[in-house]
C-alpha cells in the first residue's frame, strides 16, 4: 500500500454525503492514501439530540461484511449485531413455522442503522487524512473543474460543537486565496476536488447535475405501500419472541416484520397501502385491526402503545431509483442510494451501497487508480447489478406478504435446498446467491431463471413420466372395469345430491 499511498497523497477526494456508504467510502479513499474532506448537509449524528431520516433496521449480509472487512470494522460491527437464521411466519392463528436462510451456519445480522453510522464516522475519523464537515449543505459544483460550493450553518449556541474549518487545495495543499481569508462569516466554503463522489442518497443534489446533460437515463418509482413503526418492548428484561429470527406476519396484501435489537426490543414495521393505513383514524379501530389481523402481537407491543403509537408519525413513503451512467468523465461518480435507492424488501440496500465501495476499489488497484478508466468501468459494471436488486426488491414484497403462505413456494423452497445439498455447483438458491456470495447480482438472477426452467421442466417431466408409467401398467393389467362400476356410481350420485342442494 505504500506506492498507492504516495501516488494517491496529493490528491483529493470530496464525499458528499456522511450516511453509511458516505462514511464507509471516505474510509476506503482514506486509506488509500488520498485527501478526503467529507461534507454532511445535517449535523453530526453522534452528537444530535433527535433522530431524523428512516430508521428501518437493517440486514446485514456478505457483500456488506465483506466491505467492512476491507476496512477492519467487520468483527466489531457483526459484535454488535444480532443473528437471523431464518424467517418466522406468524399465522393468523398464531401458529408459528420457520423457513431457514440457507445452509446451518448461514444467517443474516439484525444491525441498527444509527449504531453503524456512528461507528462509521468514528473510524473515519481516526484517518489522518480525512477531514468530517457537518452542517455543510451543497451550493453548486462543476464536473469540469471540482470546484465546489457549501454553505454552512451559521456559528452555534454556545456549548455546541463547532464544526473544523479547513481547506485543501487542489493537489497543492496551498495557501486559501484572497477571497477565502477575508470570508468573516463562515457562511460559504469552497473546495476544488480531483474527485466527487456523491453518496448523499435518494435524493441527491449531485444527481440532479447528471440530471441536466443529455443521455443520462433516470427513473423514480414510488411503490403504493408505506411504512410505519412501532416497538415490541423486553418482556421481564428478555425478549419478547425468539430473538434469532426476522418475524413476519404475511397477510397478502400487507405485512408486518420485526427484527431484534441488542437492547432486547424487537422493531416492527408494519407495510401497507397507503389507502389502508388511511381508514384507520381511532384508536378503536387500530385495536380492531390488529385483533383481526396480528393478534398475538397485541400484548406483546400492548393495548395502550399501539393506540398511542400507530399515530405518532404518518406513514413513511418508499421510493425505488434507477439512473446511468453513474459517472461524469473523470470528476464525478454516484454510490449507494444515490445512484440505486432500492425498497427494504431483500435487505440488500445496504449492502449494494458497500459493495459499491469495494467494487470502486477493486477497480482503483486493477487500473493504478486512473480516473478516467475507473469511473466509466464502474459504470458499466454495477448499473446492470444495482438495477437487478432493484427488481428483486420489488418482487421479495410479493414473496415475504404472500408467496410464504403458498404450500407450492414452501414446497419449492425445501426442493431448491435439497438439490443444492447434492448438486451444490449447479443448483444454488437465488436468495443464498444474493445474500451469501458475492455473485454479481444480474448474473444471480439470470441463474436463477435458468435453474426455474430446469426445476420445472423436470417436474413436468417426472410427472408426465409418473402418468405414462400408470398407463402402461393400466394397458398390461386393465382392470375389472365391473368391480369399477358400482363405486364410481355411488360418487357420481353423492355428486349430482351436492350440486342440487
Amino acid at each position: 500500500m505504500e506506492e498507492t499511498t504516495s501516488r494517491s497523497s496529493s490528491k483529493v477526494v470530496a464525499v458528499v454525503g456522511g450516511g453509511l456508504v458516505g462514511a464507509l467510502n471516505a474510509c476506503f479513499f482514506a486509506k488509500r492514501g488520498f485527501q478526503v474532506e467529507l461534507f454532511e448537509a445535517r449535523e453530526d449524528i453522534r452528537r444530535a439530540r433527535h433522530m431524523k431520516g428512516r430508521s428501518i433496521n437493517l440486514a446485514l449480509s456478505h457483500r456488506g461484511r465483506q466491505a467492512l472487512q476491507h476496512v477492519g470494522m467487520e468483527e466489531k460491527i457483526v459484535s454488535q449485531g444480532i443473528p437471523m437464521n431464518a424467517r418466522m411466519i406468524h399465522s393468523p392463528s398464531g401458529k408459528l413455522s420457520s423457513i431457514p436462510y440457507g445452509k446451518k451456519g448461514q444467517f443474516i445480522l439484525s444491525v441498527d442503522r444509527a449504531n453503524l453510522n456512528r461507528e462509521l464516522l468514528t473510524e473515519a475519523e481516526t484517518y489522518p487524512n480525512m477531514q468530517l464537515n457537518f452542517d455543510h449543505k451543497l451550493q453548486d459544483w462543476s464536473a469540469e473543474t471540482g470546484l465546489m460550493t457549501f454553505a454552512r450553518e451559521k456559528e452555534k449556541p454556545e456549548g455546541a460543537p463547532q464544526v473544523r474549518d479547513r481547506l485543501k487545495k487542489k493537489k497543492t495543499g496551498s495557501d486559501r486565496t484572497e477571497k477565502e481569508r477575508n470570508r468573516s462569516d463562515g457562511s460559504v466554503q469552497e473546495i476544488q476536488a480531483d474527485l466527487i463522489v456523491g453518496c448523499d442518497g435518494a435524493f441527491s443534489a449531485i444527481r440532479k447535475q447528471f440530471l441536466r446533460r443529455s443521455r443520462f437515463n433516470y427513473s423514480q418509482t414510488y411503490i403504493p405501500h408505506g411504512y410505519m413503526e412501532l416497538t415490541m418492548p423486553p418482556v421481564h428484561g428478555e425478549f419478547a419472541m425468539e430473538p434469532n429470527y426476522l418475524h413476519i406476519w404475511p397477510r397478502n396484501t400487507f405485512m408486518m416484520i420485526a427484527l431484534p435489537n441488542l437492547d432486547k426490543t424487537f422493531t416492527c414495521t408494519l407495510f401497507m397501502p397507503f389507502e389502508e393505513f388511511e381508514k384507520i383514524t381511532t384508536g378503536e379501530e387500530v385495536m380492531e385491526f390488529f385483533h383481526r389481523y396480528f393478534p398475538d402481537t397485541i400484548p406483546l407491543i400492548g393495548a395502550d402503545a399501539l393506540k398511542r403509537d400507530y399515530f405518532r408519525l404518518p406513514a413513511q413513503a418508499m421510493v425505488s431509483v434507477k439512473c446511468s451512467p453513474y459517472h461524469i468523465g473523470d470528476k464525478c461518480v454516484l454510490m449507494g442510494d444515490a445512484a440505486h435507492a432500492v425498497v427494504p424488501f431483500y435487505g440488500q440496500g445496504m449492502n449494494a451501497g458497500f459493495e459499491d465501495c469495494v467494487v470502486f476499489d477493486e477497480m482503483m488497484e486493477q487500473f493504478k487508480e486512473d480516473l478516467s478508466v475507473v469511473l466509466p468501468e464502474y459504470t458499466r459494471v454495477r448499473v446492470p447489478d444495482d438495477h437487478a436488486i432493484a427488481d428483486l426488491a420489488m418482487y421479495n414484497y410479493v414473496e415475504m406478504r404472500a408467496h410464504v403462505n403458498s404450500r407450492w413456494f414452501l414446497f419449492r423452497k425445501l426442493l431448491d435446498n435439497f438439490l443444492y445439498a447434492i448438486m451444490p455447483k449447479t443448483i444454488i438458491p437465488l436468495y443464498t446467491m444474493v445474500t451469501f456470495t458475492r455473485t454479481p447480482y444480474h448474473e444471480a438472477v439470470e441463474r436463477w431463471h435458468w435453474q426455474n426452467k430446469v426445476i420445472n421442466g423436470g417436474l413436468l417431466l417426472g410427472a408426465t413420466g409418473a402418468a405414462l408409467g400408470v398407463a402402461c401398467v393400466l394397458i398390461k393389467n386393465p382392470p375389472d372395469v365391473n368391480k369399477l362400476a358400482g363405486p364410481a356410481e355411488k360418487l357420481w350420485s353423492r355428486l349430482m345430491a351436492v350440486g342440487a342442494a
